[in-house]
């Protein structure tokens, strides 16, 4: 039994459906935001469709998984490489084939059960990958926070500075819903900083509608479909981590709600929940979506589980993304500011492939350890490439976790994890 306060299918009322949603939204409001003004996405499709994506998500795991899902920062780099390929058409068609990728995997569990994929990506496999992701972007964050059009400016990266330390403050000195916002709380106070320093022209927020119609990217509308190996080995590999973060995330949500979601309504459903939402994202112009770990945070301070304050949450994440007003402000969000945001996310990101690592008891006395986490993080974070023809080039993070999973399959003393963990025993 779980001491929730409203339990899975509990209905709220009106005025609780109404505020928690809205706590629920904005926790994961400045994350989703983000990634698409990274990558050259626009943050009113990246809202709509996080909302979109959830509603899907609900739907395909039969209401059961109180999850929201926003957008995924494992496939910053990605887009941002599949985008210096082939514009940003190619990142969405990359985007389409991963949702495809989640299928197959989905569709394999449901007929053989969840066991094989624990054991092809352990955490000796994921852990590397994941730091990896974090330090290879770590440069992008830093010239973001510090430099203008190529030139050092300490204006600027006086405002990237108050965005972190405003964000470490939130995250330390809090234990109540303000730690689980650091995120938008950080943009929050650096926007306002930026103003008062004049670096942020309102132009755009003046010329806006209250009222506009996201900009969608439309397959064969907006751009060329063109599918190459190139591009599917640039996107498609990402869901080696992709997936294994999604267990992580069901076994903790498991913990807080007091259920097994890897057993019922399945792994199989949630990760093709988490797929199809990628694929409507990826359709209409936004980036692959992922379960969120802030919105589980909000779950596990309120202790309420009702699935409707999810459904309520993605309604008004779809509204938000109408309003032309809040999304030209979203636009002149100064680039210091996000820079300041991503130097401590893309830091989060790196920690927390440690952290996977150290929980899981990683022996690095053991020389089989050593040499796939080493080889890991050199190939990726050095950006290595193998390239057999002009549209064939596998580099950087999904080589890397590419041959990490070989790796982890040829090389002599694989543990049997008969020891999986007691929540999906």
């Amino acid at each position: 039994m779980n001491d929730a306060v409203l339990d899975v299918k509990d209905r709220p009322s009106t005025g609780q459906w109404i505020s928690l949603s809205l706590q629920h939204m904005f926790a994961m409001f400045g994350a989703t935001i983000l990634v698409p003004k990274l990558v050259g996405l626009s943050p009113a499709i990246a809202l709509l469709t996080s909302g979109i994506a959830t509603l899907i998500f609900v739907l395909v795991t039969q209401g059961k998984v109180p999850a929201y899902l926003g957008s995924s920062f494992a496939f910053i780099l990605p887009i941002q490489l599949a985008t210096e390929y082939g514009g940003l058409g190619s990142a969405m068609v990359g985007a389409v084939f991963v949702s495809f990728a989640y299928a197959i995997v989905s569709l394999l569990i449901w007929k053989t059960g969840y066991r094989w994929i624990m054991k092809l990506l352990p955490p000796i496999v994921v852990g590397p990958v994941i730091i990896v992701i974090g330090l290879a972007l770590s440069g992008t964050a830093v010239d973001m926070a510090m430099n203008v059009d190529g030139e050092y400016s300490l204006l600027h990266f006086s405002a990237a500075l108050v965005t972190l330390i405003t964000a470490i403050i939130c995250t330390i000195y809090f234990n109540n819903i303000i730690s689980l916002m650091p995120i938008l709380i950080g943009i929050a106070v650096g926007y306002i900083y930026s103003a008062v320093i004049g670096i942020v022209d309102f132009t755009v927020v003046q010329e806006a509608n209250w009222l506009a119609v996201p900009d969608f990217l439309i397959p064969g509308v907006d751009y060329e479909i063109k599918v190459t190996f190139n591009l599917l080995l640039i996107m498609v590999p990402i869901v080696i981590v992709t997936i294994s973060e999604h267990i992580g995330h069901q076994l903790v949500l498991g913990r807080v709600v007091g259920r097994n979601f890897i057993k019922d309504p399945g792994l199989h459903r949630s990760l093709l929940g988490d797929g199809l939402g990628t694929l409507i994202s990826g359709l209409v112009g936004g980036p692959p979506k992922t379960t969120y770990g802030e919105n589980i945070g909000v779950l596990a301070i309120t202790r309420v589980y009702s699935i409707y304050v999810i459904i309520g949450a993605a309604v008004f994440a779809i509204l938000f993304a109408f309003l032309g007003k809040v999304m030209a402000l979203i636009e002149t969000i100064p680039t210091a500011v996000l820079g300041g945001i991503s130097i401590l996310l893309f830091g989060i990101i790196a920690s927390s492939g440690l952290r996977m690592l150290v929980d899981s008891n990683i022996d690095f006395g053991d020389q089989r350890n050593l040499i796939i986490s080493s080889v890991v993080l050199v190939i990726g974070i050095g950006g290595a490439a193998l390239e057999f023809t002009e549209s064939f080039r596998v580099e950087g993070m999904a080589l890397a976790a590419m041959i990490g999973a070989l790796l982890n399959l040829i090389l002599p003393g694989r543990p049997d994890y008969e020891e999986l963990p007691d929540e999906i025993k």
